[in-house]
C-alpha cells in the first residue's frame, strides 16, 4: 500500500473570473489534501523547491527562492512534477515588479510548465504521462512553474503533442504557443503564402523570432521588422528574406495610408509601429495583435479597416478554449514546429532563475530561455 500523509486542507477562493473552467469546483475551492492523491509520489513532495513572489508592508514586489510543502499548492485535479519552464517577458515583468502581473501573492511565478503527471483525479490524465501547461492563471493568480511540483486544474493541462519533447515544448511555452496562434487565426482569415509578404515586428523577441521561423517554413517571404542592426545575420539566419531597420521609418509621419507592402503582419511592440504596419497593409491583409513591448496605445484610423478591407485580429492566448488549445499545441510538434528552435534557446538552471530577469526587463535578451527545473 502506498504511505498516506495526512495534510490539512486550508481554504482558498478561485481566482478571479476563473469560472468553471478553472477546475476548482472539483474541491470546492480548497487546497487538495495528500489524501485526496494517496501515492507514494506525493508522499515524497515535500519540501521541494520553488520561486516565490511576494509583496513585503510596503507593497513592493520581493521574490526569493524558498521551499514549499505539497499542503501549500493551489487547487486542482492534476498534480505534476516539474522538468522545465521558461522566462516570458510577462515573468520578467512579474518577478521584478516592473508590471502589475502577479493577482495574488504569495504567487510561485512561472506562466509555463512542462512535466510529468504525479497524480491525477481526472480520467484523461495518468501517473507518468508528459503534459503542457501554459496560460490561464498560471504563476499569476495560481502557483506556476517555477517549482519543482505543480497541482493545476485539469482543464489548463495538455499532453504533449507528438513530435515534441518536454525541452522543446518549453522553447516553444507561451511564446511559440502565441505566435502559432497568430499564424493560425491568420490563415483562418485568408493569409496565404501567395497572398504576398508577412512583416514581424519585434523580430528578435521570444515571440517575433519563433513566428519568422514557423512563417518561413509555410512558404511565407518574410520581412523581420528590428531595432538591432547588429542582429541582421541572426533573422535572415531564422528565415526571414528581408530585415527592415526601424531607424529608417519616420513614424511620426506616418500618414492614414502608405504604399501597400504587406498581406500580413504579427505584430508585437503596439504603438506608432502598429500604426504604421496598419498603413502599409495591402488590400485584405490581416494583422495579429500580440503584444505592447513599446505602447499599449494605438492611434491610427479607419481608413485601412474601409478602403482596403484590412482585419486587425487580437491574439489572447490566455484562455483560448482546450479543443483550439490541442490543434494549435499538435500543429506546433508538426508543421509549425521552427527549424531552428534549437538555434534561438538557451538553457539556465533553477538557481540562476533570479539573476536572469533583469536582462529581459533591459531588452538584452533575444529567443528563448528555458530554465531547468526538475530534469
Amino acid at each position: 500500500m502506498p504511505r498516506r500523509v495526512r495534510a490539512a486542507a486550508k481554504p482558498l477562493p478561485p481566482p478571479s473570473g476563473a469560472g468553471d473552467r478553472s477546475g476548482y469546483n472539483r474541491f470546492q475551492g480548497r487546497v487538495p489534501a495528500y489524501d485526496d492523491f494517496p501515492t507514494e509520489e506525493t508522499a515524497r513532495m515535500s519540501p521541494f523547491k520553488a520561486y516565490v513572489i511576494d509583496q513585503d508592508a510596503h507593497r513592493k514586489i520581493v521574490s526569493r527562492m524558498t521551499t514549499l510543502t505539497a499542503g501549500q499548492l493551489d487547487a486542482g485535479e492534476v498534480g505534476i512534477r516539474v522538468h522545465y519552464s521558461s522566462i516570458n517577458y510577462k515573468d520578467a515583468l512579474a518577478a521584478t515588479g516592473a508590471g502589475k502581473i502577479i493577482r495574488r501573492f504569495p504567487c510561485v511565478g512561472g506562466i509555463d510548465l512542462a512535466g510529468e503527471v504525479v497524480d491525477s483525479a481526472d480520467a484523461r490524465f495518468r501517473p507518468g504521462d508528459k503534459v503542457v501547461v501554459t496560460s490561464f492563471d498560471l504563476g499569476v493568480a495560481h502557483h506556476g512553474g517555477y517549482a519543482e511540483y505543480a497541482r493545476v486544474p485539469a482543464a489548463w493541462v495538455v499532453p504533449l503533442p507528438a513530435g515534441l519533447d518536454l525541452f522543446e515544448a518549453m522553447a516553444l511555452g507561451t511564446a511559440g504557443f502565441t505566435a502559432a496562434l497568430g499564424i493560425v487565426r491568420m490563415e483562418h482569415n485568408g493569409l496565404a503564402p501567395a497572398n504576398g509578404p508577412v512583416v514581424v515586428t519585434g523580430a528578435t523577441g521570444g515571440v517575433g523570432g519563433l513566428a519568422i521561423d514557423m512563417l518561413a517554413q509555410l512558404g511565407y517571404h518574410v520581412a523581420a521588422l528590428t531595432g538591432k542592426a547588429s542582429e541582421s545575420d541572426y533573422l535572415r539566419g531564422l528565415g526571414a528574406a528581408e530585415v527592415r531597420l526601424r531607424a529608417e521609418i519616420d513614424f511620426d509621419k506616418v500618414r492614414p495610408l502608405e504604399a501597400a507592402q504587406w498581406a500580413g503582419a504579427i505584430d508585437n511592440v503596439g504603438g506608432p509601429i502598429l500604426h504604421w504596419v496598419l498603413a502599409t497593409m495591402k488590400q485584405a491583409g490581416t494583422v495579429a495583435s500580440i503584444g505592447n513591448a513599446a505602447s499599449f496605445d494605438l492611434h491610427t484610423t479607419v481608413f485601412p479597416f474601409i478602403l482596403r478591407g484590412v482585419s486587425l485580429l487580437g491574439i489572447d492566448s490566455g484562455y483560448m478554449s482546450f479543443p483550439t488549445r490541442l490543434r494549435v499545441w499538435e500543429r506546433l510538434g508538426r508543421d509549425l514546429k521552427p527549424r531552428h528552435l534549437a538555434a534561438v534557446t538557451r538553457t539556465i538552471d533553477f538557481d540562476a532563475l533570479p539573476g536572469a530577469f533583469d536582462d529581459y526587463i533591459q531588452g538584452r535578451i533575444k529567443g528563448r530561455t528555458v530554465v531547468r527545473i526538475g530534469a
